[in-house]
């Protein structure tokens, strides 16, 4: 892609603070959504909760990205954080593809944060682009916040599902949490350990991003995970060896219900996602396999 002005949503984020350095390394002008006064011409203020934004602030923008969303891990799932995952996602696709609609001249690409977990519990059965929807929270809520790019997809803009796997990274989400328990030998696998974990790098992930940014023949549903899942009994057995610690202690699944709530539906689910779009049309990932992954995180 040749130097553009893309707008990001959620660019304080894990994926999205890594993605604004990417872009912004080579020489893209990037637009930074927030929830504050804006510090500088890089920024635009919205507010996704009340589905207010500035349209013309994303006037001559190429591309929007939207990554904004409460974490789903940050807090138990009580009634009240659930409504607030849900409503930060979803409302805030609505007012970004409301607002792209009503531009003059639209972007050419709408690039929205997604989830695998719009696939449910697919057990040792693997899924692609093309599988329905699964049940539960995850899954509805995958199909409330894709459904609310609809205006964007309605206005003619070339509107890209990014369905992201678990992104492995020190920085943020799961990884930062299972790293240090590993280094201090603590590690090990949750429930019986059969469950199919679909990871990303952070390095791929954001590549993947820029991939669909940049090719026109995408769109819709793209899963973002590595090549093959592995069962987080095998991703276990990786982060003994690539750290050289035991990996030796198990949670019990009713040990994790007790402790997450029902957000232990998000670690003990089998989710076995194949990024097929991504393969068939070409893109090449850095780091395929769990431990090159792992080592990339670290390093």
């Amino acid at each position: 892609m040749q130097a553009s002005r893309i707008a990001v949503a959620g660019a304080s984020g894990l994926i999205g603070s890594a993605l604004v350095r990417s872009l912004g390394a080579d020489g893209h002008q990037v637009v930074r959504l927030v929830r504050r006064a804006p510090r500088g011409p890089d920024e635009l203020r919205w507010d996704p909760l009340r589905q207010r934004i500035d349209a013309a602030g994303l006037a001559g923008c190429d591309a929007v990205v939207n990554l904004a969303g409460a974490g789903v891990a940050d807090h138990r799932w009580t009634a009240a954080y659930k409504r607030r995952i849900r409503d930060s996602r979803v409302l805030g696709t609505v007012t970004l593809a409301e607002a792209v609609a009503a531009l003059d001249v639209p972007p050419r690409v709408f690039v929205n944060g997604s989830a695998i977990g719009f696939y449910g519990d697919t057990g040792d059965r693997a899924v692609d682009e093309s599988a329905p929807p699964g049940s539960g929270f995850l899954a509805s809520l995958g199909i409330e916040w894709e459904e609310a790019a609809a205006p964007a997809e309605e206005a003619g803009v070339r509107t890209v599902f990014a369905r992201t796997g678990l992104v492995v990274a020190r920085q943020g989400g799961a990884w930062q949490r299972l790293f240090p328990l590993f280094k201090a030998g603590l590690g090990g696998r949750l429930g019986d350990g059969r469950h199919y974990w679909s990871f990303i790098s952070l390095h791929d992930e954001v590549a993947a991003l820029r991939y669909l940014l940049d090719t026109e023949e995408l769109s819709g549903p793209v899963n973002l995970t590595a090549p093959e899942p592995l069962t987080n009994r095998e991703i276990t057995a990786a982060m003994g060896r690539v750290l050289r610690r035991p990996a030796v202690f198990t949670a019990p699944a009713p040990a994790v219900r007790l402790l997450l709530g029902e957000m232990a539906t998000d670690v003990l689910t089998s989710t076995r996602a194949v990024p097929r779009k991504l393969l068939d049309s070409g893109f090449a990932f850095a780091f395929p396999g769990i431990d090159e992954t792992l080592r990339s995180a670290l390093h």
